[in-house]
């Protein structure tokens, strides 16, 4: 989120006009289209195919074993992690100067890259803390920043196509596979879901931190690195938090991030508890009329 704004700067790598095959698919695959805006006919199209399958999976529900699960799981990450390497591809070739550069900026571990690496790790394991950690993970802090991208996109929308279709691709399976956990039974409807998810969420933002230290001593300083936006060197982009990081210091803005993200995650995780009350209430309702009339 908010890594597409900032201009791509490429360092050449060899002699213009020379393409191999390979760059002659990427510049196919660089195809360009208008801007999509928020809430017009693509990121609707895009709302409604998530909205369908999410569908599907609870209509379906009943028949996800265990192992089905992580099968679906590990499917759902080996596509994300396609898509992955395409948009890192598209973002380190310019097709119309011929030049090639990686662009730290993008490096693939932002919060909204995570999911996939746990869903990948997740499919190896079998039933345990681990487990329901990372799956828990998906349906609480994976599952509340893909649906934050898809109700507002906001700037992940560019001209090229294929980034395009990777974005929607990558925050709508974060989205039906946060559904998936609940209505599988993968994850327990529980207040409890947040504080399981914790701990993968702890490690993931230590990671952050650590690679963001390191890229500081040792990487390109003409470039950004600010994975999971929190690095002490470069200033935070996030709605709100950019305005906190700006007023305090560090350590209370990366307290503010941590508490910040684990209550949104819960308030996610309140929306399947409030869907089951609700249709029960309802079924409760529906039983007492065809009782009454019968």
């Amino acid at each position: 989120m908010g890594i597409f704004q900032q201009k791509i700067e490429f360092a050449s790598l060899g002699k213009k006009g020379h393409f191999t095959l390979f760059e002659q698919i990427l510049a196919m695959l660089d195809g360009k289209m208008q801007e999509p805006n928020s809430f017009g006919w693509y990121h609707l199209l895009c709302l409604a195919i998530v909205v369908a399958l999410c569908a599907l999976i609870i209509c379906k529900r009943k028949s996800f074993t265990p192992q089905r699960i992580r099968l679906n799981i590990g499917i759902a990450a080996l596509l994300l992690i396609l898509f992955e390497v395409y948009k890192q591809l598209n973002f380190s070739y310019n097709a119309e100067s011929d030049r090639w550069g990686y662009q730290w900026y993008a490096f693939p571990f932002q919060f909204c890259s995570t999911p996939m690496y746990v869903m990948l790790a997740a499919t190896f394991l079998k039933n345990g803390k681990v487990q329901r950690s990372l799956y828990s993970f998906l349906a609480t802090y994976g599952f509340f920043a893909g649906l934050a991208v898809m109700c507002y996109p906001n700037d992940v929308f560019i001209e090229t196509i294929g980034i395009n279709v990777q974005t929607m691709v990558h925050h709508g399976f974060m989205v039906v596979v946060g559904v998936f956990m609940y209505a599988t039974g993968a994850v327990k409807i529980s207040h409890k879901t947040i504080l399981h998810a914790l701990p993968t969420f702890a490690a993931l933002v230590a990671i952050a931190l650590t690679a963001n230290i390191l890229y500081w001593h040792v990487g390109d300083r003409n470039q950004t690195f600010n994975m999971f936006f929190i690095s002490p060197y470069y200033a935070c982009t996030l709605p709100v938090l950019s305005a906190i990081s700006e007023t305090v210091p560090y350590f209370v803005f990366l307290a503010c991030y941590i508490l910040g993200f684990s209550i949104a995650g819960y308030v996610v995780s309140l929306l399947p508890m409030a869907t089951v009350k609700i249709s029960a209430k309802v079924c409760t309702l529906i039983k007492n009329k065809n009782v009454k009339y019968s």
